[in-house]
């Protein structure tokens, strides 16, 4: 049975074996938007909770667009000429109007990205920054939330008298779902930021893919948003093809909501019970260009292996590993436990921790195949993890090791689906011990 997943631009084929007991896990396949830059204008026309953009950008002297970096399919080709138009038309020219790239802890955006991203004639016209977090200087301390994070935000966006977040709406591997509030923080934040709301004791909590009710990085980032402020948001669903399924304009709260909620019909997928083995992707260019980004493919299958089983992953990784902290982090420790051990000593920060600790989660439930043509790192010995030529190797070695395994869940989009057993989503820092 020939399957087809999502990997890198141009996606792969995987032919299934005879013995496996095979489903496939696919997004509902809701209509495209048929005329994306109108229901763009209509939605910053007449948003949710806030005034029109035209009414709150008239008067205004300094507009701040804030946008994703290039690790989010983000549609600004057709969200952003509207957007633009929109202040344009209020008063605000380009050079009143920064678009800022919140890249978080992410390398900065290359020019050929950008255009890339946003367009030739945007960059061209518009001011474009990236975010740098690793800049003390370029950030100011506005306190700390109720959680004791300290909030740190780049000051070229607190100077601006608008202030507009867009984005993509997603399953999110902290934050229940992406887009909303987190293109403030953590895209605008600093490291010092990071070092609480990405903190190992934060990310062990009821946190996990499509869980915003009572997940306190969301709830953090909420009382983030409120603190700094942000006027107003443009946010898009899109399906596989990259094709805009809705737009969610107006306040950062309220909008965002309405995106999650309508979002969660269309990836949430459900089976009756747990299986042996997850063949999932991570998501296809952009996502699967480096394995820090690659993980949230195997965060995707944790909610729906079987203790015990395995997870076998398709990723492209012509970007390597990620940054170099990561890869040192990676190599640190002999094994999960041992590297788990040393991020929970008192003091201990490293940048990129939590995306390790992610995967030692999933470790601590399945063992993991990553079936590649880049083997961007050896893993300690003690990791539970195999590079694999093809998934139909990688998948003969599962059984090899398993013999029992037959169950085989299959996720094309990898995390942009949100998989579930019966409808539970799971925190990822108790799921290795359910089977739901």
């Amino acid at each position: 049975m020939p399957v087809q997943l999502d990997f890198g631009r141009s996606g792969i084929t995987v032919t299934l074996p005879v013995w496996a007991e095979a489903v496939l896990l696919e997004t509902k396949r809701n209509p495209a938007v048929a005329n994306p830059s109108a229901a763009v204008a209509d939605a910053l026309a007449a948003p949710i909770g806030t005034p029109p953009l035209a009414v709150l950008a008239r008067g205004k002297r300094r507009a701040v667009v804030v946008v994703s970096d290039k690790t989010r399919p983000v549609p600004y080709r057709v969200l952003l000429p509207p957007l633009l138009r929109t202040l344009r038309d209020a008063g605000l020219p380009a050079e009143q109007v920064e678009i800022l790239v919140a890249t978080g802890l992410h390398r900065a955006n290359t020019l050929a990205e950008l255009e890339e991203m946003l367009g030739a004639d945007v960059v061209r016209t518009y001011p474009v920054r990236n975010h740098v977090a690793r800049d003390d200087d370029a950030h100011e301390y506005l306190g700390t939330t109720s959680r004791g994070t300290e909030i740190w935000i780049d000051r070229g966006y607190l100077r601006a008298d608008l202030r507009i977040l867009t984005g993509l709406i997603e399953p999110h591997l902290m934050a229940g779902y992406s887009g909303g509030r987190k293109a403030l923080c953590p895209g605008l934040a600093g490291v010092r930021t990071m070092r609480s709301a990405h903190g190992p004791t934060m990310l062990e909590g009821h946190v996990g893919p499509g869980i915003l009710q009572g997940n306190p990085f969301h709830e953090d980032l909420v009382e983030i948003v409120a603190r700094v402020g942000a006027d107003f948001l443009c946010d898009v669903t899109i399906d596989r093809m990259r094709r805009m399924t809705g737009v969610y304009a107006g306040d950062v709260v309220q909008a965002h909501l309405a995106g999650a909620e309508a979002l969660e019909q269309q990836v949430l997928v459900t089976l009756p019970e747990s299986v042996d083995i997850v063949l999932t992707s991570a998501g296809g260019y952009p996502l699967d260009q480096t394995l820090y980004q690659a993980i949230k493919g195997l965060v995707a299958a944790l909610n729906i292996v079987r203790p015990g089983g395995a997870i076998v992953l398709v990723a492209e990784l012509s970007e390597g590993a990620g940054s170099a902290e990561f890869v040192r982090l990676l190599l640190s420790a002999p094994s999960p436990d041992a590297f788990m051990e040393q991020l929970l000593q008192p003091g201990f920060f490293q940048v990129d921790q939590w995306m390790v600790q992610h995967l030692c989660q999933v470790l601590r439930k399945a063992s993991v195949w990553i079936v590649s043509r880049h083997k961007v790192v050896e893993f300690p010995d003690g990791f539970a993890i195999r590079w694999a030529a093809s998934a139909e190797t990688a998948l003969a070695e599962v059984k090899e090791r398993f013999p029992q395994a037959r169950s085989v869940a299959v996720i094309p989009e990898g995390p942009y689906t949100l998989p579930t057993v019966r409808g539970v989503k799971m925190p990822l820092g108790t799921a290795w011990k359910q089977a739901a």
